[in-house]
């Protein structure tokens, strides 16, 4: 008996017993269709990531400085003074300056609003997006002039311009840590609108964070390097500079975006392999369910296999029957499993996009390696269990196989 006989056996036996049959699959279909919807979530995660990262600029470095070395620190002048002797691997920088203080308008208190000190540079105007990937929607951002001169301007997010203005923000005025601002500025939403969500902030000049309480230097900074490529050289300078002033790399930490998406694709990686094994003991559940129906159907078919053998079939052809039947089973089941999690995959994709990632692209697609590798553990799952029930039909002697009732 060839290849195609035993293949149109094998469909012909699935079809006969079709209950049996899909119980038997069962496992092979809930782990292949698990592993797809697993690979696929985070092919999505890591391509939105990576999109994210992008939009925000992939030449951006971040600074962060965790306190003095002794008498020693930094401040802003001195950053600024680095962008001006580099300037061919130096484009620009800002300071980042988280605060903490109430924001106010009439009655009401914003206890939960993120206020960030931030320079001019923090904003491009030329990709209308700010270093937090945040757009503007209505009136400016922060200017040269207003960090120079101290204005008491600010720019808002959507939740604060609706809860506390109405959607008419501009040209108004609310109080920060008892201070009046007046806004210049709206960026557009971002998040759910929600309190203390990404649309819940507040970014004013960072020239005016000591008189809201903040330290009397930025723990942050964020620069921008001329292009991608010279991202690394920059950071080099970076790092050569605090070194200098710091004697000890203890008090400073350097991170270029492209190191950042790298680290998240790791880590993404990681998470989605953990889960990827977990999924697949379904697999090894499958295995043992294609075993124990074979070893089912060579006990069914021994007065069958007696017949094939008195007639000239040697094990060897008993052996390849079987075990093209298991490898037929399972490879039917990885089909099913494939298009359930194609179909699974689809509908989180969906609830995702409007739900969480608020109609921002994400799209949890699976890959054509991913399909072909899930579809190729599926077959050799059921050739491997389906070995033994094979092995032990291939070794049955004639005389008793024809005798057994």
């Amino acid at each position: 008996m060839n290849f195609t006989q035993s293949f149109r056996l094998a469909l012909k036996s699935l079809w006969t017993s079709k209950i049996r049959s899909l119980l038997t699959m069962l496992g092979i279909i809930i782990g292949v269709g698990a592993v797809i919807i697993i690979t696929s979530l985070g092919n999505g995660i890591q391509t939105y990531m990576n999109n994210q990262f992008e939009q925000m600029g992939s030449n951006r470095i971040i600074v962060q400085t965790f306190g003095r070395g002794g008498s020693r620190s930094v401040n802003a002048d001195d950053m600024y003074a680095l962008v001006e002797k580099y300037p061919q691997f130096l484009s620009g920088v800002t300071p980042y300056t988280s605060i903490s203080a109430s924001v106010r308008h009439g009655s009401t208190e914003f206890s939960r609003t993120s206020i960030y000190g931030v320079g001019e540079t923090f904003y491009n105007p030329q990709k209308d997006l700010t270093m937090g990937g945040g757009s503007l929607e209505k009136g400016r951002f922060l200017s040269y002039l207003d960090v120079e001169r101290n204005q008491n301007v600010c720019v808002i997010g959507s939740y604060l311009e609706e809860t506390a203005f109405g959607g008419d923000a501009l040209g108004k005025t609310l109080t920060v840590g008892g201070y009046p601002f007046t806004v210049v500025g709206v960026l557009s939403q971002m998040a759910d609108l929600s309190e203390g969500s990404g649309d819940d902030a507040l970014y004013l000049p960072y020239t005016l964070a000591k008189r809201l309480g903040a330290s009397g230097y930025a723990a942050t900074y964020q620069f921008t390097s001329t292009g991608r490529d010279t991202a690394a050289a920059a950071k080099g300078i970076v790092e050569n500079a605090l070194y200098k002033i710091f004697q000890s790399n203890d008090y400073y930490f350097v991170m270029t975006s492209a190191e950042m998406m790298d680290t998240m694709d790791q880590m993404v990686g990681m998470v989605m392999a953990i889960l990827t094994l977990i999924a697949a003991i379904s697999l090894l559940v499958g295995g043992i369910g294609i075993m124990n129906i074979m070893l089912v159907s060579v006990s069914e078919r021994t007065r069958e296999i007696g017949i094939r053998k008195s007639l000239g079939a040697k094990g060897k052809h008993i052996r390849s029957q079987f075990i093209i039947e298991a490898g037929t089973t399972s490879a039917i089941g990885g089909i099913i499993g494939i298009l359930f999690g194609i179909l699974m995959a689809n509908v989180i994709t969906a609830v995702i996009d409007v739900f969480v990632a608020q109609g921002s692209g994400y799209s949890a697609v699976p890959t054509l390696g991913g399909v072909l590798v899930s579809f190729g553990v599926s077959v050799a799952i059921g050739v491997v269990f389906g070995y033994l029930p094979a092995n032990k039909a291939a070794r049955l002697n004639p005389i008793d196989a024809l005798r057994y009732e």
